[in-house]
């Protein structure tokens, strides 16, 4: 496996950072740092151009869901993820599983936390209302909050990016 990893120009601002904003229209907040996750592995589930796989979707892994993701021949747990760990999904991959679960408490869709959410997985193929639907509490009510007590994001030019395999 070859792990590529990629740096804006310290003297450019980078453009992924430009429009960061959650699905509740306010700033993206930090996910997790443990693991580091994001497409730019910088604890937000922020997306750019070069995210060709749309990392947008703040979820909490389950078995179920990385037993799903394995056979679709994307195995998180080769990378270390393992059930709890807090994880900047795939929008299609999501909602794969979203798509193939049995009821709204199927585990083999994450719970969202919907204030790191970022707004681009509104335009790959998933509503406010799926999002809504298995949202992490406090969020199905639409409050949101800060994981880990951090403050939303302000745009910057830190982060690489790390692929992993799909």
């Amino acid at each position: 496996m070859v792990l590529l990893l990629l740096f804006p120009h310290p003297s450019k601002p980078h453009k992924a950072n430009s429009a960061i904003s959650v699905v509740f229209k306010k700033p993206l907040a930090l996910f997790s740092q443990s693991p580091m996750t994001g497409f730019y592995r910088d604890g937000y589930c922020r997306v750019g151009p070069e995210d060709g796989g749309n990392h947008a979707v703040a979820g909490m892994l389950t078995k179920e869901f990385l037993d799903f993701s394995a056979s679709r021949g994307n195995n998180l747990r080769s990378i270390g993820l393992e059930p709890g760990c807090k994880w900047c999904l795939c929008t299609a991959r999501w909602k794969e599983a979203m798509e193939a679960a049995k009821s709204e408490s199927d585990p083999v869709v994450p719970k969202v936390f919907l204030h790191a959410t970022d707004q681009s997985a509104l335009n790959n193929g998933i509503t406010m209302e799926n999002l809504k639907k298995f949202a992490a509490e406090p969020e199905a009510a639409g409050g949101g909050g800060s994981l880990e007590g951090k403050a939303p994001i302000t745009p910057g030019t830190k982060g690489g990016i790390a692929k992993e395999t799909h």
